[in-house]
């Protein structure tokens, strides 16, 4: 059984709860739900169908401003970007519109037109996607494809903190969550990547691709 993010055979058992069992990487600390427990794409879209993010949403929208402040903060007038997994209620891209970016969207549920996965941006945004990644090592390579040299990956997705603390963990209890990462996995995944890494809050992570 490989790591799904750095192919590192060498995993260890991290838990096991009712639900699922979990592993942890010993290479690059990423936690993963073997294939075994993955739901099937019909029960995953059931599970996205669930999800209630209103753009109308105030409280949604402050949420979405801890990764959108710092990240137009570090982008270029006019900044073109892709919203990678938008959802059913797309809300960052909108916001990001309203700043004067120019967006794309992608979600391969609600928004899967693979056309704008040919083209390339400033900048990216994975906004809670990352979770959901079965093979995030693949995945982190088609966005990092997709960035100019400088560009910008932004992502926010809760990190796993320890053993003790994960096993309390309602992040864990969603079925379409299979990959947590630790400061340490995008530590390793910066390295692997060459990106300069700002863990701009415990949940808010960016990437720039070097020049």
């Amino acid at each position: 059984m490989l790591c799904p993010l750095c192919e590192n055979p060498h995993n260890v058992f991290f838990l096991q709860d009712r639900r699922r069992v979990y592993w942890r990487c010993q290479q690059c600390l990423l936690v993963f739900v073997p294939a075994f427990w993955h739901l099937d794409s019909g029960a995953e879209k059931a599970e996205y169908d669930l999800h209630r993010n209103d753009p109308e949403d105030t409280g949604y929208r402050c949420f979405l401003l801890r990764l959108s402040v710092p990240l137009c903060e570090r982008l270029p007038v006019a900044a073109r970007g892709l919203d990678f997994g938008s959802g059913p209620g797309p809300t960052l891209a909108p916001m990001l519109v309203e700043s004067g970016f120019r967006m794309a969207l992608y979600d391969p549920c609600y928004a899967p037109d693979s056309s704008v996965l040919e083209e390339c941006y400033d900048f990216i945004t994975c906004s809670e996607v990352v979770e959901h990644f079965r093979l995030p090592g693949r995945e982190f390579c088609r966005l990092w494809s997709l960035l100019v040299p400088g560009g910008w990956l932004g992502i926010m997705t809760k990190l796993v903190i320890d053993r003790q603390a994960f096993a309390r963990w309602h992040y864990k209890n969603d079925p379409t969550h299979v990959a947590f990462f630790c400061r340490d996995t995008f530590g390793f995944l910066a390295k692997t990547l060459n990106a300069h890494l700002e863990i701009i809050e415990p949940d808010v992570i960016l990437l720039q691709k070097a020049l």
